[in-house]
């Protein structure tokens, strides 16, 4: 194993180069997964304009908008690691409005948003309809591990340290979920692309040695 250190800049070109070059049938689906002290959301984001440039059509779907009601998501509590880490986010609906209609043998008809968690109702966004060669980002925490089907996996990784002190102290109930998903999953051993980001203006690139 290689720690090849990269500035965020370049990061962002050679992710965009690795997406640009993948060759699927259908639509690429990509998993951009972090915790939230890694903010997986603003990597997919910055992915979106360079694709663009590069006459890939896009879509950014955060993981944050297809989260299941609150009924069913706090079901144990607020602050329950354990229900963070197996209930929150709704795969199923994820799956079905987006991974599978942007599959090779999808319809193309994709949903952005499925529920807004502030508000605890259906966010009614409108359906967006994906050429051949598009590409879907979808971006969140513990993606990974549970069969979602995605083309290419992109893990943002923070040693237990780093992510200890960068976690949001409102957050840092969900810590223990973050540890067994390291655990139990392992993401890092598995991801097409695995960026240690414990600072995130020096993040370094995990590659086989």
């Amino acid at each position: 194993m290689r720690i090849r250190p990269i500035t965020p800049e370049r990061l962002v070109t050679e992710l965009t180069d690795r997406l640009t070059g993948a060759a699927v049938a259908g639509r690429l689906r990509v998993a951009v997964d972090g915790p939230p002290a890694a903010d997986p959301d603003a990597l997919a984001g910055a992915l979106v304009d360079p694709l663009r440039a590069a006459g890939r059509p896009v879509l950014h779907v955060r993981a944050a908008d297809f989260l299941r009601p609150a009924s069913l998501r706090l079901e144990h509590g607020r602050t329950n690691p354990d229900a963070y880490y197996e209930d929150w986010l709704d795969e199923a609906g994820l799956r079905r409005e987006v991974l599978g209609p942007a599959g090779p043998d999808g319809s193309g008809q994709v949903l952005p948003s499925l529920w807004d968690a502030a508000t605890d109702r259906a966010s009614r966004a409108a359906y967006v309809e994906l050429p051949a060669g598009a590409v879907v980002l979808v971006s969140g925490s513990l993606l990974l591990g549970g069969g979602l089907p995605f083309d290419v996996t992109v893990h943002v990784e923070l040693s237990p340290a780093a992510l200890d002190r960068r976690t949001d102290p409102e957050l840092r109930w969900t810590l223990p979920a973050f540890a067994r998903y390291a655990d139990e999953v392992t993401p890092a051993s598995f991801a097409d692309v695995v960026v240690r980001a414990d600072d995130p203006r020096h993040p370094a690139l995990v590659e086989a040695g």
